[in-house]
This record gives structure tokens, C-alpha cells and sequence, in this order.
């Protein structure tokens, strides 16, 4: 393992968006290549590393809502779109050498297998990746709350959320210039001041477990690494 790395077994929460690079929606190559090669590094260093990804890529339940569909029928589109999201990378990362599986929330046969904390464990102990799909299997619930529900249930000693930005901020450092980055902040300062890095269940569910957060930007080239040593100049510790 990488000689400062402080964690041996994360899960890093990836956003859809990480997985369209420069395209309107679907997927890049070059930009699904660039993640698994970045997350692959950290597992070259022995870290144990599972995933959970968003499908803002491919579909948003909140613009469906808005357009008058029905949130449940929305949030389970929501969840499939997870679902094809890990396969791409389950793929991506097959490809390049690196053992992956899929377990999903919801039953879906030959696709993936669903859920089990046992197998997960001794997946991630064998160096392969194992990604989640399918959102907690329940309307309402975001991937946030996905994130730390399995990094909880796996024995994961920290979520990484990435971004675009380096850490958290007071306001959106990308129209508010003046807006201030922190090095580390409490849950329960994150949640008085309404930061919409993670949603208030995803919060106060670590809050509850004594699960750090890290919050950084997965774009800088070594922003995972940088996270994984602790650097607060790089990424901001919610604890």
C-alpha cells in the first residue's frame, strides 16, 4: 500500500457526469479510461476499493418530476441507469486487468448478482473492485445515502466523494469567487449550513457511525492519491 495512504479499505463515490467527459450525455472512453486508471493506482497500492456511481450521465429523476412523471417511476429509472453505468465500468476495469463485480439492489438475473455483504467483503480482500448499483433498492433515497449505506455494511473506513473542486466550500467556488474552501468541517456544521456536497441522510448517517468524509477534485491528476494521504490542502475532511 502506498507508504501514506491512511485507509486500506474506501469506497469512492463517482458521479455519472465523471463518465461522459466532454460529451452532453452517455459515455467518453477517454473519460472512463482516465477513472479506472486513476482509481487502479490506489489499488496497484494495495488500498481495497469499492464504488458507487451516479447515472446524472444518462438520466436525472429530478427532470422528470419536474416534467409531471411520478418521483417512484422516476427514482427506479434513476436506479437502472446506475445499473448500466457500473457494468460500463465493470467492463473498463476488466479490461485493463483489474477484477471488478457488480452487485446490484434489485434482483436482475443474469446481469449482475444482488447484493451480499459477505461476498463483498472477500471481493474486495481478493483486489477487485466491487461496484454497487441500483441506488438502496428504495424510491427517495439518492446514491449519497447509497454510498454510505454500503460503505458502512463492508466495513469501509472512509467515503471519498468526488467532485470537480477541491474539497467543500462555503458557495459554489465556480460563480461565487469569494467563496471560502474548508480543510476539515463537522457534520454538523456541514448540515447547519445546508452544503449540498452530500445530502442531510448521507450526513447524518456518517455522523451517526464516525464515517469520515473526504470531498475532492477527482479531476486534478492526483486528487485521489492527495485524499488518501490526508492532505486537507486538497480535499476537505467531514468528520
Amino acid at each position: 500500500m502506498g507508504t501514506n495512504y491512511i485507509y486500506k479499505r474506501i469506497l469512492i463515490k463517482l458521479s455519472g457526469e465523471a463518465l461522459k467527459g466532454d460529451q452532453p450525455h452517455g459515455y467518453s472512453a477517454a473519460a472512463v479510461h482516465q477513472a479506472v486508471e486513476k482509481i487502479n493506482r490506489v489499488i496497484d497500492s494495495g488500498v481495497e476499493v469499492a464504488l458507487v456511481v451516479g447515472a446524472g450521465n444518462i438520466w436525472r429523476g429530478t427532470v422528470g418530476t419536474a416534467d409531471g412523471m411520478d418521483r417512484v417511476t422516476a427514482d427506479y429509472m434513476g436506479m437502472l441507469g446506475t445499473v448500466m453505468n457500473s457494468l460500463f465500468l465493470k467492463d473498463a476495469f476488466d479490461a485493463a486487468g483489474v477484477g471488478a463485480e457488480v452487485q446490484t439492489s434489485i434482483q436482475m438475473g443474469p446481469i449482475a448478482q444482488c447484493f451480499n455483504r459477505g461476498r463483498a467483503i472477500k471481493a474486495l480482500e481478493s483486489g477487485k473492485v466491487v461496484i454497487f448499483a441500483g441506488g438502496t433498492g428504495s424510491p427517495f433515497f439518492t446514491t449519497d445515502t447509497t454510498a454510505v449505506l454500503r460503505a458502512l455494511e463492508t466495513d469501509c473506513e472512509a467515503v471519498f466523494k468526488a467532485t470537480k473542486v477541491s474539497g467543500i466550500y462555503s458557495a459554489d467556488p465556480i460563480h461565487d469567487p469569494g467563496a471560502v474552501r474548508f480543510e476539515t468541517i463537522s457534520f454538523a456544521d456541514a448540515l447547519s449550513r445546508e452544503l449540498a456536497v452530500m445530502d442531510a441522510t448521507a450526513f447524518s448517517m456518517c455522523r451517526s457511525h464516525k464515517l469520515p468524509i473526504w470531498v475532492f477534485n477527482f479531476f486534478e491528476p492526483d486528487g485521489l492519491e492527495q485524499a488518501l494521504c490526508g492532505n486537507n490542502s486538497a480535499a476537505t475532511k467531514v468528520s
